[in-house]
């Protein structure tokens, strides 16, 4: 079969964000070809290079060596109708409604409503978006926004969809959503090339790529990505008690490249081989594949915090609510955290997690409810409760226009630090998260998995009682993200009370005790093992916490259709 795109020994290279600043080279000398109909993920670390491709590929930037051809043609000569490009975050307007958005994409390919109508409907009901079409996007939740952009890249049925991170922020159900939406979406025989952090989601491609600083590391399918971690994998028994001190423990070996739970097992990847080993997965074989040597220390980031021994709860909520007009966004949710304890805070796009933790952090006021942080009311004292925390939103917040350093200066100041205790400060994060070659850089000009970790040292600089994360490794690649939980549970055995959402779920079995809440209302809590454990008895078989999240959801809302 003729291939779909081929790119032929091309480099890409970016001016420095700063004057007299050298060149970002993105891609060097990478050749990749995909025959038609088939489905590639583009894999690897942050700024390794994905985002350039698909560019490349839309005919958005020009090679500076090297060739790129789409069907046979030079993309530059091609009809760009036959391309459907999502870029990452997905480029919607917000100030218009769903149905603008969605119409305003089919116009610009040439797609006749009328005619089409059937199709429209159709998108309308697979994505779930028939309810919202006068909604304003910018109401939208991740997951709806997610599903709208998706929705208007594929309206015109192009033969090349190019997905640029589709199902980043959104919740496993989503996840799962996204992935049949483009399966039955897209034009028959259509080619997907698609970027992703989830590698679950590169196991359902045809073949994976791999890039890593500009370069091809690997080019195959998914099965023989995993196979680079054949013969290195060991299962331990999950233990009742000390999980996260056995995780910390593992991942201090030499030898250990990443330990995760799953089911009722601590699965632990090697560098060297194991007797007995269990079945490698991608994950493994990416995580081998990529192995710089890095051994886990002691976390540089815990070791600033002061110990907190005292047994005490530190973060209460009682009956929280908050509606806006007749819309009730958080019911009655209620839950305490204790000094030292991971608290996740789960649920799908739209439940109002980040609706609560604005209530907790003082930064939305409750409808009803009381809420107290560090022993302060968010009601009565709230500059006090703010100031004994440290939040990292959702989205980033902090200033694009402004470097690194200037962004640290900013968030320090406004905790009150002085000039010695801020500069300080600062270079203690900088140190720690390796940030000295971005000081100089805007923030708006960096990859997205270097602004999660910029946002996350910011919310650090305090060393606070309380930390409050929103999917802190939301859209970086899986290296980070076992950084950025290395680091997390550090702090929290140094009695830092830490409440977190997240949408992977392998994170979440970090946690102590877990609260699900879908649609503003709390529908399970409890230990991650409770929850795998109630799931796993109805199953009749051990269960994923992914697993045991989609059933709870799920069961949640068939019992509020039959309600209906």
């Amino acid at each position: 079969m003729p291939a779909a795109f081929r790119l032929q020994g091309v480099s890409k290279s970016f001016a420095a964000a700063r004057k007299k600043g050298a060149p970002v080279q993105a891609l060097s000398d990478l050749s990749l070809a995909l025959v038609a109909g088939r489905r590639l993920a583009l894999i690897g670390p942050d700024a390794a290079g994905k985002s350039t491709v698909l560019r490349l590929l839309a005919g958005l930037v020009e090679p500076d060596a090297g060739a790129v051809e789409v069907f046979g043609e030079p993309v530059a000569a091609l009809d760009r109708g036959r391309i459907g490009y999502l870029p990452q975050g997905g480029a919607l307007y917000d100030d218009l409604p769903v149905e603008r958005n969605l119409a305003l994409y089919a116009e610009l390919r040439g797609v006749d409503l009328e005619a089409e109508s059937d199709r429209i409907e159709t998108i309308y009901r697979r994505t779930g978006l028939s309810e919202f079409r006068k909604r304003l996007v910018g109401r939208l939740s991740g997951g709806m926004r997610q599903k709208l952009a998706l929705a208007c890249a594929l309206v015109a049925r192009p033969p090349l969809l190019l997905l640029d991170e589709p199902s980043v922020g959104v919740d496993p159900v989503s996840r799962g959503e996204i992935l049949t939406l483009t399966r039955e979406l897209a034009a028959p025989g259509s080619t997907i090339v698609w970027t992703t952090t989830v590698l679950d989601e590169a196991r359902e491609c045809d073949f994976v790529a791999v890039l890593h600083e500009g370069r091809l590391r690997f080019e195959g399918t998914p099965e023989e990505l995993a196979q680079f971690g054949a013969g290195r994998v060991e299962t331990r028994p999950l233990p009742a008690q000390g999980k996260r001190a056995l995780l910390g423990m593992i991942e201090r070996d030499p030898d250990v490249l990443e330990a995760r739970i799953e089911r009722e097992q601590v699965r632990v990847l090697h560098r060297e081989p194991v007797p007995d080993s269990a079945t490698a997965t991608i994950s493994d074989g990416f995580a081998r594949l990529l192995d710089d040597g890095t051994v886990f220390g002691a976390s540089k980031l815990a070791a600033r915090f002061p110990e907190r021994t005292q047994d005490e709860t530190v973060v209460s909520a009682l009956g929280l609510t908050k509606t806006y007009g007749e819309f009730t966004a958080v019911h009655d949710v209620g839950f305490t955290v204790r000094r030292g304890e991971i608290f996740g805070l789960l649920g799908p796009n739209g439940a109002g997690k980040s609706t609560t933790f604005g209530m907790l952090c003082g930064l939305v006021p409750a409808t009803g409810g009381t809420a107290t942080v560090a022993g302060k009311s968010l009601r009565t004292a709230s500059s006090a409760a703010r100031k004994a925390l440290g939040f990292m939103p959702q989205r980033f917040s902090l200033y694009g226009d402004l470097s690194v350093a200037a962004n640290l200066r900013f968030v320090a100041g406004a905790y009150g630090m002085g000039r010695a205790a801020r500069e300080d400060a600062i270079a203690w994060i900088v140190d720690a998260l390796g940030l000295e070659e971005l000081m100089p850089r805007a923030a708006e000009t960096m990859p997205f998995g270097q602004r999660q970790r910029l946002a996350f040292g910011a919310a650090l600089l305090n060393t606070p009682p309380v930390l409050f994360l929103d999917e802190p490794s939301s859209g970086v690649d899986p290296v980070v993200r076992r950084e950025f939980w290395y680091h997390i549970n550090a702090i929290a055995a140094r009695g830092t009370a830490v409440v977190v959402t997240t949408h992977f779920m392998e994170e979440a079995e970090n946690c102590d005790r877990l609260l699900f809440i879908s649609a503003g209302e709390v529908i399970a809590q409890g230990t991650p093992e409770m929850m795998k454990g109630d799931v796993g008895r109805i199953a009749g078989r051990p269960v994923t916490l992914e697993e045991a999240f989609i059933d709870l959801v799920q069961r949640q809302r068939q019992a509020g259709e039959l309600a209906a």
